[in-house]
């Protein structure tokens, strides 16, 4: 089984990737940890800066390769990141969409405003952020609204933080 984990940065994505590592002992991609080796290694021009749909240009079609190589030898594996497509299911066929499962993370706009200080605690819950100052209640709330308007537009599988931050996936 694959788990895609997508949605805007700051909600959690990476925490509930390893949530699941500890549940169920599958494996996690991070898309932003291949992002940072390719960077570093010299492999791309891109930069940590550069716009996310460069990067998911760049990235998404090796994320795609390494997800069928998991499926043809049955293992399992979570990938998570920021730079996955909202249509992403069209570069996989209906044999390995049934091997596939997409949840994508949302914040409410009264769950920010309610909650901004928390957002910001647990920024590093899991990894380092190096430059985390341009995560203002502003950019959570714009990146937030914009990742719910696609979800909806391509129909695909969100999961709404409104009231408390609590996400149980069961498997």
């Amino acid at each position: 089984m694959i788990i895609l984990i997508a949605g805007a940065s700051h909600t959690g994505k990476t925490v509930l990737a390893q949530k699941l590592l500890e549940k169920y002992k599958y494996p996690y991609l991070s898309i932003d940890h291949l992002k940072m080796g390719l960077i570093r290694s010299g492999n791309t021009k891109l930069t940590p800066m550069s716009d996310d749909k460069d990067l998911t240009a760049y990235l998404w079609p090796i994320v795609c390769e390494m997800i069928k190589t998991a499926i043809e030898n049955k293992h399992n594996l979570i990938v998570e990141g920021c730079t996955m497509p909202f249509d992403w299911e069209k570069d996989f066929s209906s044999e390995y969409l049934k091997n596939i499962t997409y949840y994508c993370l949302v914040m409410s706009e009264e769950y920010i405003r309610n909650h901004f200080a928390d957002i910001k605690k647990y920024a590093n819950a899991i990894e380092n952020r190096l430059d985390d100052e341009c995560c203002t209640m502003e950019s959570v709330l714009k990146d937030n609204a914009q990742v719910m308007q696609l979800a909806k537009m391509h129909n695909v599988n969100y999961l709404l933080i409104e009231d408390q931050y609590e996400i149980i996936i069961d498997l």
